[in-house]
């Protein structure tokens, strides 16, 4: 991996992890088309991941400081049990998620999954659930639909912001939930690859190695452009468009299943 092409997957990492377009499908489809292989890249895509927690951090640092000042609060038990299912499914499957849920035409389908999910978002009624009355059913269903996200082509904060909303949530709460969420979710991936990280970045001679350049390149990436995502998505919640985006992932969708029986430029 050059550092122009860490650049470019940071780039696609920061912006789609925040915008309801799942970051993992696009870092999928852009490996392909460099002609990279993505399964030696798993931790270069945790590393890029961990980049946008940043973004997260400063954008939400007055409710993390609440949480970190006093960490026994219901904030605290929501965001565990929300974070729960994804935990017990990688724990489960591991790294053979992507092994299972991989290929164009799987790609394709969990493209139009989320694409039904950002349609139905703008239909449901408007919430009126504050920070303070999210149940732990609530944080349980965001949840397993988070864990379904894990799915290549499935977007995280699309799904759960959806799913946030479906239980009621009001438009702010159910965007700072999301986002609260990813934080656990991206230090748990971290924790799992840390030693596969620490030696894709040390520039050993080997296939899985990508270099500290590429790597602090494409973390550096992910982070500037995270921010600007989670900003824009944070207005675009208020507005309740997440709609716009579902044009977006079918057509996504669409170009996958020519690629795989025509183009075969991708997978």
């Amino acid at each position: 991996m050059t550092v122009f092409q860490a650049i470019i997957l940071g780039i696609i990492q920061g912006m789609t992890e925040f915008l309801p377009v799942s970051s993992s499908g696009h870092l999928a489809i852009v490996q392909g088309l460099f002609g990279l292989d993505k399964y030696s890249l798993i931790s270069f895509d945790v590393l890029v991941h961990l980049g946008t927690l940043i973004p997260v951090v400063i954008v939400f640092w007055e409710e993390i400081f609440k949480l970190v000042k006093n960490p026994f609060q219901k904030m605290t038990v929501l965001l565990i049990i929300g974070t729960l299912p994804a935990v017990v499914w990688v724990l489960i499957l591991g790294d053979s998620i992507d092994m299972l849920f991989s290929g164009g035409l799987i790609l394709a389908g969990a493209y139009v999954v989320t694409g039904i999910l950002l349609w139905a978002s703008d239909k449901f009624p408007e919430g009126r659930k504050t920070e303070k009355k999210i149940t732990p059913f609530d944080a349980l269903f965001v949840g397993i639909v988070q864990m379904v996200a894990i799915i290549p082509g499935i977007s995280r904060s699309g799904s759960t912001i959806t799913a946030s909303l479906f239980r009621g949530l009001d438009k702010k709460t159910a965007a700072s939930f999301s986002f609260l969420l990813s934080i656990p979710a991206i230090l748990g991936a971290f924790v799992l690859h840390y030693n596969d990280i620490v030696y894709i970045l040390s520039g050993t001679e080997s296939a899985h190695s990508i270099g500290l350049a590429a790597g602090f390149a494409g973390f550096l990436a992910a982070m500037i452009s995270g921010y600007i995502a989670i900003r824009f998505m944070l207005k675009l919640i208020r507005q309740r468009n997440l709609k716009v985006f579902s044009y977006y992932v079918f057509a996504l969708a669409i170009f996958l299943v020519i690629d795989h029986f025509v183009l075969g430029v991708v997978f």
